[in-house]
């Protein structure tokens, strides 16, 4: 019996020393796969667990007027970064961050300025940034600058943090067609996926906005190996970004000081365009803004001073305000009577200050009436009465044709955003808004630019210039061209031909004379605004709006000079005036007058 549990035992005792060896025998290989079979495979999983992928935005392109003058750039913004892996301290977290303030305060004090994060910032940053540089104060003056030279360079742990910043050279000049640009919101690349990213800017309106893919850059990349606990121990390689296409615009920053001078604080607008090619020198909203006071972002109480603004100041008017045109529309009722042989020339009316439709009377700007004139002085007095009768003779179905020919209620196309169409009314439209048919009250109305009808002062400019190149519908354009960086002329933009409306001699002599005659003639209604030595053209218009109790106008003119050799075309309209001619006409003169200084 003690024999037989003695052989009990020592089976018991085999076993479980197989079953050691066995278990031995298996750790062992599996201590061989993984420091020799498997090293290399495990090590390539330690590193790419080690790396953090950094994004780095590319140097975003630039913006020139015709002349070369820059009036988007970029320059070196300097901010003061603190490197976690240089001030850690051992032990908690809490130790760290109380540390970083400790720092903070210092560094305040030694560069005279407030300190600007908070406790809650670090942890943040600590948390979801760890291997990032900590930006204590972003793009700092030269005066800090200079107090960091002096006062903090030697501080372990801190240093200067470089990064390239928009800058608007020109301020406010010409901001609505320039834009602005803000932080981007990128979206992740699950082609080439990144930890973190480095702060991108982004056009947001204007020609940042518009060409915003031409000029970013493609992103370069920074590889960073952290250790154990997170914290950036050194970078591993670096892809350098690229740079993004510069931009070339059509304006002179000369004619758009000379416009926006000519305006003032006056809220309204003024385009001027070259008729022989649709280039346009200068696009003029008042009141603007200063894109820089975006940069690196606008505060919340300024933007909200601009969104409660009623004078509108982020609007541009130009391409996005839509106005009725007043008398500056009766040339395109002229044109189309004799174009369609409607009429002649020679067509008079008697006007005796009023007209009566029915039982309604429309009156004349000059009460006791223009008497009888023919076309050519309709327009030199921009008599209302004979524009009543004539949309009636010829019907408004031809007015509307040459309105739109010219381009009227619908976009020019312009290479910017939230351009409107206006409105250019008729049977349909009113029958589609209304459900009603057009009357010839409606017709009536029109034919001096009031009622329904809306444009946008880009659309006048046009209009103005085919009346200064002979009936030449020409696209606007705003971009003559781009280049990569680095490179030295700038690629042309393609270039869409003129639409050519054909208008006969007759006409053109009779319409451009009569605006002639706005100017040079001793009734026009802007013959004040005549320049001793320069023949021009113009027409004026003043447009009711609102409620017709509170006597709110728009004030308009369109000319072109010389008159003989035109190169410029203009449109000026201020949100509220007197008259065209009392309001806008002398800001216009102020205008031609600065061209011709300029050349």
């Amino acid at each position: 019996m003690a024999r037989t549990s003695i052989e009990s035992e020592m089976i018991r005792i085999r076993v479980l020393l197989v079953v050691m060896l066995a278990a031995f025998g298996f750790l062992s290989v599996m201590l061989w796969r993984i420091q020799v079979a498997r090293a290399d495979q495990y090590e390539r999983d330690e590193l790419r667990q080690s790396m953090r992928r950094v994004r780095i935005p590319g140097m975003r392109g630039r913006i020139y007027d015709a002349a070369g003058h820059v009036l988007a750039d970029n320059r070196p913004g300097y901010s003061v970064a603190i490197y976690l892996e240089e001030v850690r301290q051992p032990g908690t977290w809490t130790r760290t961050i109380d540390h970083i303030e400790h720092m903070l305060d210092t560094l305040a004090l030694d560069l005279g300025v407030e300190r600007q994060l908070s406790r809650d910032d670090i942890r943040m940053h600590i948390r979801r940034r760890l291997p990032m540089p900590l930006i204590a104060w972003r793009d700092i003056d030269e005066r800090t600058l200079a107090r960091w030279a002096e006062r903090v360079a030697g501080m372990p742990g801190v240093d200067i943090y470089t990064e390239a910043v928009r800058v608007y050279p020109h301020g406010s000049l010409a901001a609505h067609v320039v834009g602005y640009v803000g932080r981007a919101d990128l979206i992740p690349d699950e082609a080439e996926p990144f930890h973190y990213y480095l702060p991108e800017m982004e056009g947001r309106s204007g020609i940042e906005r518009r060409f915003d893919p031409l000029m970013r850059a493609e992103a370069g990349a920074r590889l960073v190996r952290v250790d154990a606990i997170g914290y950036r121990h050194e970078d591993i390689a670096v892809r350098e970004p690229g740079a993004g296409r510069d931009i070339q615009l059509t304006l002179d920053t000369r004619v758009q000081a000379a416009a926006e001078a000519a305006l003032g604080d006056t809220p309204g607008s003024a385009v001027v365009i070259d008729p022989r090619n649709g280039n346009v020198l200068a696009m003029v909203s008042v009141p603007a803004y200063d894109p820089n006071d975006f940069i690196p972002a606008i505060s919340r109480s300024l933007w909200n001073a601009l969104l409660a603004d009623e004078r509108k100041p982020l609007l541009n008017r130009v391409t996005a305000g839509g106005f009725a045109p007043g008398s500056i529309f009766k040339p395109v009722v002229a044109i189309a009577a004799l174009e369609n042989r409607l009429v002649t020339p020679h067509q008079t009316y008697n006007c005796p200050g009023h007209f009566e439709l029915g039982r309604a009377r429309f009156h004349c700007w000059a009460r006791h009436g223009h008497g009888t004139i023919n076309m050519r002085q309709s327009l030199e007095r921009s008599c209302n009465v004979y524009y009543f009768r004539l949309s009636l003779q010829i019907g408004h179905d031809a007015v509307y044709h040459m309105a739109t020919a010219l381009g009227l209620g619908q976009r020019t196309g312009i290479a910017l955003d939230h351009e409107i169409a206006g409105n250019l009314p008729n049977d349909a439209w009113k029958r589609r808004v209304f459900n009603d048919a057009w009357r010839d009250g409606d017709t009536v109305n029109v034919s001096i630019g009031q009622g329904p009808i809306t444009v946008t002062p880009l659309q006048m400019a046009v209009y103005a210039a085919a009346l200064a190149n002979g009936g030449r519908v020409y696209q606007p354009r705003i971009v003559s061209g781009t280049r990569a960086f680095g490179s030295g002329a700038f690629m042309p933009e393609p270039f869409e031909s003129p639409r050519e409306l054909g208008w006969s001699a007759e006409t053109l002599e009779t319409v451009r004379g009569g605006m002639r005659d706005v100017i040079m003639a001793s009734h026009g209604t802007a013959r004040h605004t005549a320049i001793p030595g320069i023949a021009f053209a113009g027409k004026t218009g003043t447009a009711e709006f609102g409620p017709k109790e509170e006597g709110r106008k728009h004030a308009w003119m369109i000319a072109f000079a010389p008159y003989d050799d035109p190169r410029y075309a203009i449109v000026l309209m201020t949100d509220e005036g007197i008259s065209g001619g009392q309001t806008a006409a002398p800001k216009v003169r102020q205008i031609i007058r600065s061209l011709m200084e300029l050349e």
